[in-house]
C-alpha cells in the first residue's frame, strides 16, 4: 500500500461527537461486559496499531498481560500526533482518548483503510478502564498522558524524556474497570488465537504476545507469516490431505478495494471458507464472499466444458459441488466498508460483489490455464461431488418430515414429546437401548423427546454426504431435527430448543459425543453456533449422609464436599453406575430433571480453530492425531477404560 500521508499530524484527526454514556451502556460499544467484552478491549487498542501497519508504517506490535492483569500494547508506528487539536483545544492524544469518534479513520486523511470501531475504540477503552497510560515516541521526545476513573485526564500530555530521533511508536497500558466487567482475568489462549489470526491476515507483520503474570514461568510467542493467508490455509489444512500441492494465491485491486484470496482443495468432503474485511472476520459472509464464490463456480464450469471434461449431457456443476473439500481465505481491504448487523458479521457494499468476482476470475482462470494437471484434479473432485449430490438428493427425500403422523416413532426409535412449541422442547440423544429405555420412563413426556442411538454413528469427517445419508442413524437425526441440511437448511424449522447429548463419562461415551459433535459441526453448524447443543453431565459420585444425598460431577467436587462436612459426620460414597445401569428414577434425578441436572453448552468461540480441531481428531491423517494425543495425554486422568 502506498504511504499517502507520511506527515500524520493533528489535522488528520476529525472530531465527530463527545464521549457520552459509554459507561452507562457499554454493551452498545463493545457488545457485552462478560469475558468476551473484556478481551474485546485489547483488540480495540491493537486495531489502532494494525491501522498503522496497513498504512505501511508499523512492522511490530507487542501485547503483554502484566502481573496486575493490565494490558500493554506497544507498536513502532508513527506515534499518535502530539499537537494541539484545532477543534478541541487540547492535545491530539488526549482528544483521541477522551472524545468519541475522534480518530484518523474519519475524513480520509489519516488512514486509507482501517478496522476497529471507526474511531471509538481508544476512547471506549479509556471510558471502561480504571486507568490508562499512553506513551508516544515522536520527534526525539517521549510524551506521556494519563487517565483514571473512566476516562478522566489526570496528566495532560507531557514530555517526560528524550529518545533516538528515528524512534517512533505508541505504547498503551490499561486496566479494565472491575465495576464494569464480570471478570478481570485475561485468558492467554483467547488472546493467542486472535493474535495469530491477525498475523496471518497481515503478512510480514510481527506480533508478539507475552504473559508476565507468573514470574517463574513467563509465556510468550511471536507470530509472523511472510506467506500471509497462504500460510493460514496451510494451518487450517493441517490434518487434511491436499489433492494438489500448490496453495493458489490471488490478489488484485480495483477502484481502491484490495482483494486477496488463498485456496487449496483437500480430499475431505467439508468446505472451510472464511472471509475478512479489514481484518474483521465476516462470519456471515457478504458481497466479497458472494463475488468470489460466484466466480469460482463459473470459472470451473467454463474450464470443464472448454476442455471437454464435462460432457454435454452432464448437469452444470453447482456452488455446492465446487466447494467440496475446499479451504479458502478471502481478505478484502475496503476504505469504506458497510457492515450489516451490529456485530459486523456481513459485508453489505453492493459494488464489492462485482469487483471481487472480476479480481478472482482473472487470477483463477489464469491459474487453471497455466496448471492443467491441477485444474483436472480440481474439476474431477467437483464432478465426483456432483454425482454424490444427485445420489444424496434421493436419500434426502427420506429425511423430510411430511407430517407428524409419518414420524410418530421413526420405526420405533424416536419417542417424541407432546408439546409442539420448539422453544420449550428438548431432545436427548442417548447412548444405547438400555439407557434409552430408562430415559423414556424417567422423562417429562410433555417437553422431553428421547432418541436412543445404537452403537457409534458414522464419522462424517471421512464420508461424503451421500454415504452419510445412507446411514439410518444419521437420517433419523436429520428427520428429528426438522431443519434439513445443505442448501435446504433452515434454522427456523428446528423442532427442539435444546439438543442434549447424553453419554457415559467413559472413553466410549466420549467417542460417541465427538462423533455427534462432528456431525453437528459439519451438517448443522448454525445449530451449534446458536447455542442449541448441550452435553449432559451425569454425576460421577454419590455421597450419602443421614437423609441427605449429594451427587457430584468429579473428584475435585467430591473432595470439596466431603471437606465441608462436619468432622464426625459419617458418610457413604459410591461411584455412579453408567447411564444404562441406572433406573428411570436415578436417571431423572441425576441427569434429566431441569431443576437438578447440570448441562454443558457446546459453543464455538473460534470457528477456524474448531475446524482445524475436527480435522485433526476425526480426519484421515494419522500423524496430527497421534501428536495431539501425545501432547494432551498428561491432562487425561482417571479414564474409565
Amino acid at each position: 500500500m502506498e504511504n499517502e500521508n507520511k506527515h500524520y499530524d493533528a489535522s488528520d484527526i476529525q472530531v465527530l461527537e463527545g464521549l457520552e454514556a459509554v459507561r452507562k451502556r457499554p454493551g452498545m460499544y463493545i457488545g457485552t461486559t462478560d469475558v468476551k467484552g473484556l478481551h474485546h478491549l485489547v483488540w480495540e487498542i491493537v486495531d489502532n496499531s494494525i491501522d498503522e501497519a496497513l498504512a505501511g508504517y508499523c512492522t511490530s506490535i507487542e501485547i503483554v498481560i502484566n502481573k496486575d492483569n493490565s494490558i500493554t500494547v506497544k507498536d513502532n508506528g508513527r506515534g499518535i500526533p502530539v499537537g494541539i487539536h484545532e477543534k478541541t483545544g487540547i492535545s491530539t492524544v488526549e482528544t483521541v482518548y477522551t472524545v468519541l469518534h475522534a480518530g484518523g479513520k474519519f475524513g480520509g486523511g489519516g488512514y486509507k483503510v482501517s478496522g476497529g470501531l471507526h474511531g471509538v475504540g481508544a476512547s471506549v477503552v479509556n471510558a471502561l478502564s480504571k486507568w490508562v497510560n499512553v506513551t508516544v515516541y515522536k520527534e526525539g521526545k517521549i510524551y506521556e498522558c494519563k487517565f483514571e476513573n473512566g476516562g478522566k485526564t489526570v496528566q495532560k500530555l507531557t514530555v517526560i524524556g528524550e529518545c533516538e530521533p528515528n524512534r517512533t511508536g505508541t505504547t498503551v497500558t490499561f486496566k479494565p474497570d472491575p465495576e464494569i466487567f464480570d471478570s478481570e482475568i485475561y485468558d492467554y489462549d483467547t488472546l493467542k488465537v486472535r493474535t495469530r489470526e491477525l498475523a496471518f491476515l497481515n503478512k510480514g507483520l510481527s506480533l508478539n504476545l507475552r504473559d508476565d503474570r507468573d514470574a517463574e514461568d513467563t509465556v510468550g510467542e511471536t507470530f509472523m507469516y511472510e506467506g500471509g493467508i497462504s500460510e493460514y490455509v496451510k494451518f487450517i489444512n493441517k490434518g487434511k490431505t491436499p489433492i494438489h500441492e500448490e496453495i493458489i494465491h490471488l490478489e488484485g485491486e480495483e477502484e481502491g478495494v484490495m482483494f486477496e484470496v488463498a485456496l487449496q482443495y483437500n480430499s475431505g468432503y467439508s468446505d472451510s471458507i472464511y472471509s475478512f474485511v479489514n481484518n474483521i472476520n465476516t462470519h456471515d459472509g457478504g458481497t466479497h464472499e458472494e463475488g468470489v464464490r460466484r466466480a469460482l463456480t463459473r470459472i470451473i464450469n467454463n474450464y470443464a466444458k472448454k476442455n471437454n471434461l464435462l460432457k454435454s449431457n452432464d448437469d452444470s456443476l453447482t456452488g455446492e459441488d465446487v466447494k467440496e473439500g475446499l479451504t479458502m481465505i478471502i481478505s478484502c481491504k475496503h476504505p469504506n466498508p458497510q457492515f450489516e448487523g451490529q456485530t459486523k458479521g456481513r459485508l453489505g457494499n453492493s459494488e464489492v460483489r462485482t469487483l471481487a468476482d472480476h479480481v478472482f476470475s482473472q487470477g483463477f482462470e489464469r491459474f487453471l490455464m497455466e496448471n492443467p494437471e491441477e485444474a483436472k484434479i480440481i474439476v474431477d473432485k467437483a464432478m465426483t461431488a456432483s454425482r454424490a449430490r444427485i445420489a444424496a438428493k434421493k436419500a434426502r427425500e427420506l429425511t423430510r418430515r411430511k407430517s407428524d403422523l409419518d414420524v410418530v416413532n421413526f420405526g420405533g426409535k424416536l419417542v417424541d414429546c407432546k408439546e409442539k412449541d420448539p422453544s420449550v422442547c428438548e431432545i436427548f440423544l442417548v447412548e444405547g437401548d438400555s439407557a434409552g429405555g430408562s430415559a423414556i420412563k424417567g422423562r417429562n413426556s410433555m417437553t422431553q423427546a428421547i432418541l436412543p442411538l445404537r452403537g457409534k454413528i458414522l464419522n462424517v469427517e471421512k464420508a461424503r454426504v451421500d454415504k452419510a445419508l445412507s446411514n439410518e442413524e444419521i437420517r433419523t437425526i436429520i428427520t428429528a431435527f426438522g431443519t434439513g441440511i445443505g442448501q435446504e437448511f433452515d434454522l427456523n424449522k428446528l423442532r427442539y430448543d435444546k439438543i442434549i447429548i447424553m453419554t457415559d463419562a467413559d472413553v466410549d461415551g466420549s467417542h460417541i459425543r465427538v462423533l455427534l459433535l462432528t456431525l453437528f459441526y459439519r451438517f448443522f453448524r448454525p445449530i451449534v453456533e446458536a447455542g442449541h447443543v448441550y452435553a449432559a453431565q451425569p454425576p460421577l459420585f454419590c455421597i450419602k449422609h443421614g437423609k441427605t444425598i449429594k451427587y457430584v460431577l468429579n473428584e475435585e467436587e467430591r473432595d470439596s464436599y466431603i471437606a465441608s462436612l462436619n468432622e464426625n459426620t459419617k458418610y457413604d460414597m459410591s461411584r455412579m453406575k453408567g447411564l444404562g445401569e441406572m433406573d428411570a428414577e436415578e436417571l431423572n434425578e441425576t441427569t434429566m430433571d431441569i431443576e437438578k441436572r447440570v448441562l454443558r453448552r457446546i459453543t464455538v468461540e473460534d470457528a477456524i480453530e474448531a475446524d482445524a480441531a475436527f480435522s485433526k481428531l476425526m480426519g484421515e491423517e494419522v500423524e496430527p492425531r497421534r501428536q495431539f494425543i501425545e501432547n494432551n495425554a498428561p491432562y487425561a486422568q482417571n479414564l474409565d477404560i
